[in-house]
């Protein structure tokens, strides 16, 4: 029972884009619109990744948007994704601190954050 109890609570790394919006003292250049940062955050789970990230987020004065989750390292390389050496050091990171690791960040100038939307639908 202890074993599956320790299963279940083993900390991942999860990959997540989440998009922000403007808000004062974000950091991000003056002119932009807002922006994207990809992410490696720790949890038992995507949702728990989700949360931590947002709730950090907020506190360093962004603004999250919308959150994509792309999985965990074998669920990427499982849907053929390549990860290089620098990502894998940095998930490294981000699971043995237990944290959330800002890996990129893209600011978005007149409205660049909408195209993708538009395409989509």
């Amino acid at each position: 029972m202890t074993t599956e109890k320790k299963k279940k609570n083993r900390q991942q790394v999860y990959t997540l884009l989440v998009q922000v919006g403007r808000k004062d003292g974000d950091g991000l250049p003056e002119e932009a619109t807002g922006g994207a940062l990809m992410i490696y955050a720790s949890g038992v789970d995507e949702a728990e990744a989700v949360r931590e990230t947002v709730a950090i987020l907020k506190q360093a004065d962004l603004n999250p948007l919308d959150v994509t989750g792309y999985g965990t390292i074998e669920e990427r390389e499982a849907q053929g994704h390549e990860i290089d050496g620098q990502e894998r050091a940095l998930m490294q990171r981000a699971l043995d601190e237990n944290s959330v690791v800002v890996a990129q960040m893209t600011p978005f100038f007149h409205g660049e954050e909408s195209e993708s939307e538009q395409t989509e639908h």
